[in-house]
Parts: structure tokens; C-alpha cells; sequence
């Protein structure tokens, strides 16, 4: 991947620093860490509020460019535990951008109608059309994570499907579209904090799942299964970014820094009118 400058608090350009490599080790993260950054709190929601202007013209950049008979779009896939702020990424980050030019998808349990189908089926449904700008909250790596986990399927369709996935995204990027992967990295500890700040809150019930706590006990199984599907599926065309999640500020400074970059890279173009400028200002003046 090429280098970009860094900058806005950044020692580096977050895209070269939180990709995987071949060496990875997903227990040699410190989701408590700011790896990158010199600032704390205050600097980096600060960074954050002033980088959504820009974020925001890039984005409406590749939608008139989509409007325009553009094919290109923009795909961001997080993955998370439970409480590591996939929800708070999409408000405070995507909902940044014109909401006319994102398309949101949120995965959960498969009804019985997409149990019918190949796994991949569901998720070909949402993909965003030209010129937009796609947010899975969850995705098809939940087929390989939690199934894995809960060993619903056998090592031979686990290895199928791991395959499938890599022909998927390939295919995306080949078509067009552009792809960030992102894992937000939460510690077991953080997320206690978290789901106990749920029951402290009443305003927060609705966000607390006693199946959590289930899950919650599979967590070194959830990071093995984490760690084999980012090995196999992370590519040059569709890189892995894992990045520390127990700080909120720092998270999503970060994937709004992975969208800037993306976007910066596909450097979409205002498309050209399809009239005639001058004639239009004659009419205009004369109506």
C-alpha cells in the first residue's frame, strides 16, 4: 500500500500502521493503546469535529460522481464484540456525511428465508450501489466467527467459505468498489465496564442482551476465530485494520482517518453537466 503523509495529530498514516501484515498477532494488540497518536481525549474529538468537513466533501464527491454515471462506491465492514461502539462508529463517523449517499446494512441472525440460501446471499443484497458510501454493522465474517465458535459447521465448509469470501471481495474491488475492513478491538475488561454501565442506566436496557454474558465466556475462542479469519481473508484489495477500541475518541478518529484515506485514494470527480452552462443562464435570466 502506498504511503500518505501523516498528519492531524497522527506520527503516521493510520492506514500503514493499523494493517495487517503478514506477521500479525491479533493478542499483541492492546485494545487500550493510541498507537499513533500523541494527543489524548480532548485533541482527538477535536481532530475528529474538524476532519467531518472533509470527510463529508469526499463523500458527496463520489455520490455526484455516482449520479453522474459513475460505477465506484465505497464499502466499510465492521466487526466487533458486543459494546465495542459499532454503533457509536456509524453515528459519530458515517453520520457525519450526507445520509442520502450512505447505505446502511446491520446483520444479525439469519431469518429462515436466508437460511436458504449460500450465506454470501443476504449480504450481495446490501451492497452499495454507484456513487455510495456502504456501512455493514456486522457482515458475512459472522459466518465464519461465530459459527466457528459454536463449531455449527465443519472445517471443510469453514475452509469453503473462508475461499468464498476472498472470491467476493476480489470481485468487488474489481468492480469498483473499494473495501475497509475493520475490527474494533475491545478488551474483555472494557467490556464488562460496558455492559454494567448498560444496567446502571435505564435509558440503556434496550441496548443489554442476557446472551451476552453467554458469549462473553467464549471470548478466547472468539479471538482465535478473529485472528484465523483476518490471516485468510486480509488482501492487498481488501486489507484488515484492527484498531484499539477501549478508547471511543481514539477508534473513531481512526476509521474516519481509514475513510478520508479511501476516499482520497478513489479521488472522485464532480461529473460534468449535460446541458449547455451558458444557454442554461439565458433561460434562466429570461424566465
Amino acid at each position: 500500500m502506498g504511503k500518505r503523509k501523516a498528519g492531524h495529530g497522527f506520527t503516521e498514516a493510520p492506514e500503514d500502521f493499523l494493517v495487517v501484515g503478514p506477521d500479525f498477532r491479533l493478542d499483541r494488540v492492546d485494545p487500550a493503546s493510541t498507537p499513533g497518536f500523541t494527543g489524548g481525549k480532548s485533541d482527538g474529538e477535536t481532530i475528529l469535529a474538524e476532519r467531518d468537513p472533509h470527510l463529508a466533501d469526499l463523500q458527496e464527491r463520489l455520490f455526484a460522481e455516482g449520479k453522474g454515471g459513475g460505477t465506484r462506491s465505497l464499502l466499510l465492514i465492521l466487526q466487533a464484540m458486543d459494546t465495542a461502539g459499532k454503533g457509536g462508529m456509524i453515528s459519530h463517523v458515517v453520520g457525519a456525511v450526507d445520509v442520502q449517499g450512505v447505505q446502511l446494512a446491520a446483520f444479525r441472525a439469519p431469518t429462515d428465508e436466508e437460511k436458504k440460501h449460500d450465506f454470501l446471499w443476504r449480504v450481495e443484497k446490501q451492497l452499495p450501489g454507484p456513487g455510495m458510501l456502504g456501512c455493514f454493522d456486522r457482515s458475512h465474517y459472522e459466518d465464519v466467527l461465530i459459527h466457528r465458535v459454536h463449531n455449527w459447521v465443519d472445517a471443510t465448509e469453514l475452509e469453503r467459505r473462508y475461499s468464498a469470501i476472498q472470491d467476493f471481495e476480489a470481485h468487488l474491488h474489481a468492480s469498483g468498489t473499494e473495501i475497509v475492513k475493520v475490527m474494533l478491538h475491545i478488551s474483555r475488561e472494557e467490556q464488562g465496564r460496558r455492559l454494567a454501565a448498560r444496567l446502571d442506566d435505564p435509558t440503556k436496557y434496550w441496548k443489554y442482551n442476557p446472551s451476552d454474558l453467554s458469549e462473553r465466556k467464549l471470548w478466547g475462542s472468539y479471538m482465535d476465530a478473529y485472528q484465523i479469519a483476518i490471516e485468510r481473508t486480509s488482501a492487498p484489495y481488501a486489507p484488515w485494520y484492527v484498531v484499539p477500541a477501549d478508547n471511543k475518541w481514539y477508534a473513531r478518529m481512526v476509521v474516519q482517518e481509514l475513510l478520508v484515506a479511501a476516499l482520497e485514494r478513489m479521488d472522485p470527480q464532480w461529473p460534468a453537466p449535460a446541458f449547455d452552462i451558458e444557454e442554461q443562464r439565458e433561460l434562466l435570466a429570461q424566465s
